[in-house]
């Protein structure tokens, strides 16, 4: 049977998350001054940066919830306690910066024009439904996605194989039917395949050394790829 479907991962493959992230702890830095124990703005946001990735790695694994991720991260950054209220009006101070610099990728919209009508799109994030909601509809897409499936509802995460599962049930399509694209070759690329779907790594780096699976480097790489229909058996002009 063809690909009926393309279920997409939102930051760093439709939305600059890392991008809106490095320039909004920037912006609240220069609002609220740089915490004590960092030398420089840059040496803050990078801290901020890996600070991030593990506490979301914390909340992917089920260690945490949402909103304890966001209060752990506003505790390791500034180095000192704070109360839930407290940790909680940091990170909404923070968010308003960080809404501000939001931004789709310049291939977003054109790669969901040229597929629109031709294949169905729905949205599968390691996120909460709420901000993934407000984002693409802040950022003028939301519409374009039949359904919005995401980690802190369901109850697991990307590459657990049943967040893969219920997306596709979503969309009332078996697996093989549906081509999933993000830009993590573990947790999108290799998570989908093992549920069944053809999982599509977004290298943008251009990192490379996964010959095992399928990659493109850019979003318009995509209609020509699942216009050839060949289950991506052998896209070298990808790899």
């Amino acid at each position: 049977m063809p690909i009926r479907a393309v279920l997409w991962d939102v930051d760093d493959t439709l939305f600059a998350h890392t991008t809106a992230s490095v320039r909004g702890m920037s912006g609240h830095l220069a609002a609220e001054g740089l915490p004590g124990g960092y030398g420089t703005a840059d040496e803050a946001v990078d801290a901020w940066q890996r600070i991030t990735r593990r506490h979301w790695e914390r909340f992917s694994a089920g260690e945490t919830d949402w909103q304890g991720q966001r209060r752990d991260r506003a505790r390791e950054f500034l180095g000192r306690p704070l109360d839930d209220a407290e940790a909680d009006d940091w990170f909404e101070r923070h968010i308003a910066h960080y809404e501000a610099a939001w931004g789709l990728f310049p291939d977003a919209v054109p790669v969901l024009d040229a597929l629109a009508g031709t294949y169905r799109h729905a949205v599968l994030s390691n996120s909460a439904l709420a901000q993934q909601h407000r984002k693409l509809t802040v950022l003028g897409v939301r519409g374009r996605f039949e359904s919005l499936l995401c980690a802190a509802e369901l109850g697991f995460s990307k590459p657990d194989g049943r967040a893969f599962l219920a997306s596709c049930e979503a969309l009332s399509l078996p697996p093989a039917d549906v081509v999933y694209v993000g830009d993590e070759p573990d947790i999108d690329a290799a998570g989908a395949t093992a549920a069944g779907l053809t999982g599509i790594w977004l290298d943008r780096g251009g990192r490379g050394g996964r010959p095992e699976l399928v990659r493109i480097t850019a979003l318009d790489q995509l209609p020509g790829l699942l216009a050839g229909d060949t289950r991506f058996g052998a896209p070298d002009t990808f790899r």
